[in-house]
């Protein structure tokens, strides 16, 4: 019996980006204190903000972080997978 949703540990298989793919946020990210000179809850990522990840790190060694470069905004922004998506261009399609 669990006592909760169990997540699965991510680092078990392989990264879903690689460094220097071309990604695009699918959802909003506000600071939650890991960004100097920023506030927390000030928001630093918009839906559909586009990017090019740099790093790959982990945390807890469970889940990969992103660190995801968006050039428009200036910074570069540490980020889950689940938070990103492939971004591709319709020139780009078969």
């Amino acid at each position: 019996m669990g006592l909760g949703r169990e997540e699965e540990i991510e680092v078990y298989k392989r990264p879903q980006f690689r460094a220097g793919t071309k990604v695009y946020a699918n959802r909003q990210v506000k600071n939650d204190g890991t960004m100097a000179g920023r506030k927390i809850g000030e928001i630093v990522v918009k839906k559909g903000d586009v990017g090019y990840v740099r790093d790959i790190g982990m945390y807890l060694q469970r889940y990969y972080i992103y660190a995801v470069e968006f050039i428009d905004r200036g910074s570069v922004v540490g980020m889950r997978g689940r938070e990103l998506g492939l971004f591709e261009t319709k020139d780009a399609a078969p």
